[in-house]
């Protein structure tokens, strides 16, 4: 108990040394974070213009008061140049820093009173500026005069000023469009992934996996040259970054459409076709305007900028709205891909689309933020598409090498029996008649003969007889055609099967159950029929054990007779159920020669019919024949 007392103890003074320390690190915190500037005052530059050399220190007309939550002012037309005023409060930072998120400008100067503190001047368009402006300990409660010039349509501080310490302040900056930066690197090493992939895939999908390279790596390169933290690190790179971000943004509408027309195709009148290639055309008409301008240094950038920008706005609007409109239409039909199209395309359209009308009606004064967002949904949904179309095909491919295993395995005994019937047309006929005529010496000789001559004799004539049926056999399947074809009753045949072979399957121990349903009729010729069951029923006698027995089922379903032969013997393995038909292959290995399936394979071919079986060592095996149903003949009174 004092071991636990004492613990409890020790415990609550942490818990309040704790307390303490988190108490003076926050008042501590509190005596030093940064404050929030939220006002400051503009006065707008000369229509003659102002360079910014002299501070306009005593002056006190022209003044305007802003406020940060209504943004920056509307710049009057003619002006393009404006002076911000902003009043520092008495603080005790130890290193003093004030901190501009976005100001909106080309040329930027910032006076601490009449002293020049910072000076920055762009040649291109991008009037972005992040500032990280350290002061000394004497400028603090100063006044900040800031000189912004520019040539679009709008200019200075967008949102907010933060008055604290450098240290702390620097977090904030450096992080200042980094995400951009990590989501533009991760889109463009995803893109150059699937570029190289593309070269192992079909001709089919390349194109369209080309296309997706190229708007993941134009979305890549827009989220890195659109990022302020670009601007602010690497100024130096400023007109590289111009050029690659309208290089990329020419480039991503058109692969965009082509690779949408290659998904859902060209849709209507080859609306989409059309509309791709005044893309493709524009955005050339486009790059050759960019081409000028960086000729004549920058001498045409206010015409560059309404066709770059303005107009290539108001086509992405039309874009969105004109795949929008084809992916309901191809939704509504039950397309999934335009399903998983119309998830990702609409939240990147509507994004896109709600951003650009803001801007517009902003008159520029608008970041255009979350669209880069929205265009990770949306080619995480063309990377699904993808995926899903290339498992579909590996499904495709696997299925067509099922088929052509078959195909080749049937191809393999088709030719095995072409072999074998030629063999068999020209050998039988031959062989037959020197058999015959030896049969008819030995039984002359067998009926003259007495004692061990005529067993013996006897023998022999049994196996001449056995010779005879096996060239039978082989007539059969060289010529399966019928010289007599009628129709046959089902039941009829099979009670004459049944009752030649229930002898023998008496005679191994087994019974016999027959089952036809309905009056069924096939064409064939009855002893081709009978022999072709006779064959089967008697593997399956040959396979039975004790208390064995056969099962013969016949019915009709739609157009198809089907007569099953089920027994419960042996059975087989895969192996040798995957040979059955094959010359001379038998299960039985101590009987038969394998020509009897190979005859009944082709008669019930000859019928317009096939033989299936399903089997499994030690459950037995079942035989399914399905033939051609026939007509009732007259007067069989069906």
């Amino acid at each position: 108990m004092r071991l636990f007392a004492k613990i409890l103890h020790l415990t609550i003074v942490l818990f309040v040394l704790c307390t303490a320390c988190g108490a003076f690190e926050a008042s501590a915190a509190g005596r030093h974070a940064p404050r929030e500037l939220t006002s400051w005052q503009m006065k707008w530059g000369s229509p003659d213009g102002d360079a910014g050399q002299e501070v306009p220190l005593g002056e006190t007309r022209g003044w305007i008061k802003v406020d940060a939550r209504q943004g920056t002012p509307e710049l009057p037309k003619g002006i393009s140049s404006a002076w911000t005023r902003i009043t520092l409060p008495e603080s005790q930072y130890t290193s003093p820093a004030v901190y501009i998120k976005t100001l909106y400008a080309l040329h930027v100067k910032v006076y601490a009173g009449e002293r020049l503190i910072f000076e920055g001047s762009r040649s291109y368009i991008h009037d972005n500026y992040s500032l990280l402006i350290p002061l000394s300990t004497e400028d603090q409660g100063t006044t900040l005069y800031i000189w912004t010039a520019t040539l679009q349509d709008r200019i200075g501080i967008k949102d907010r000023v933060a008055l604290g310490e450098h240290s702390d302040l620097l977090k904030d900056y450096s992080k200042n469009g980094l995400a951009d930066i990590i989501l533009g690197g991760a889109f463009l090493f995803v893109a150059l992934v699937l570029f190289v992939c593309t070269f192992y895939l079909s001709k089919e999908y390349f194109s369209i996996a080309t296309a997706l390279s190229l708007v993941i790596a134009s979305t890549g390169v827009l989220s890195i040259t659109y990022s302020p933290f670009t601007y602010t690190f690497f100024s130096y790179l400023g007109p590289l970054s111009v050029v690659f971000f309208d290089l990329a943004l020419l480039s991503l509408l058109p692969a965009l459409t082509f690779l949408f027309e290659k998904i859902f195709g060209s849709g209507k009148f080859a609306i989409i076709r059309r509309f791709r290639k005044f893309q493709a055309a524009y955005s050339l008409f486009c790059i050759a305007c960019l081409i000028v301008n960086t000729l004549s240094g920058n001498r045409l950038v206010e015409f560059y900028y309404v066709v770059s920008a303005t107009i290539v706005g108001v086509i992405m609007i039309l874009q969105f709205i004109l795949l929008i409109a084809c992916v309901i239409l191809f939704s509504l039909r039950g397309n999934k891909d335009a399903i998983t199209f119309a998830i990702g395309f609409g939240t990147a359209a509507l994004t896109g689309a709600v951003e650009l009308a803001w801007y517009y009606y902003r008159q520029g004064n608008y970041d255009l933020i979350y669209w880069k967002w929205a265009l990770v949904v949306f080619i995480l949904s063309l990377i699904i598409i993808l995926g899903r179309r290339l498992a579909l095909n590996h499904q495709q491919v696997v299925k067509y090498s099922r088929e052509l295993e078959l195909f080749n395995n049937e191809l393999q005994r088709s030719e095995k029996m072409e072999i074998i019937s030629e063999l068999a047309a020209s050998v039988a006929h031959e062989v037959r008649n020197p058999l015959q005529v030896t049969r008819g010496f030995l039984q002359l000789l067998s009926e003259k003969s007495g004692g061990d001559e005529r067993k013996y004799l006897s023998m022999a004539l049994s196996e001449l007889d056995r010779a005879s049926n096996i060239i039978t056999d082989f007539l059969t399947f060289a010529k399966p055609e019928f010289e007599k074809i009628s129709q046959l009753s089902v039941l009829e045949e099979c009670k004459h099967i049944e009752s030649i072979m229930l002898p023998l399957c008496h005679l191994n121990g087994g019974k016999m159950v027959l089952e036809v349903t309905g009056d069924l009729w096939v064409k064939g010729n009855s002893s081709k029929f009978k022999q072709a069951f006779i064959n089967m029923i008697k593997n399956s006698i040959e396979s039975l054990g004790e208390d064995g027995s056969i099962h013969i089922k016949a019915y009709a379903k739609g157009d198809k007779v089907f007569i099953h032969i089920k027994d419960n013997g042996a059975g087989m393995d895969p192996a040798v159920l995957s040979r059955l038909g094959e010359p001379y292959f038998s299960s039985n290995k101590t009987k038969g020669t394998g020509l009897g399936l190979m005859v009944t394979f082709r008669i019930i071919e000859a019928m317009g019919g096939e033989v299936r079986f399903i089997s499994s060592k030690g459950a037995g095996t079942e035989s399914i024949t399905i033939l051609p149903l026939a007509e009732a003949p007259e007067g069989s009174g069906s």
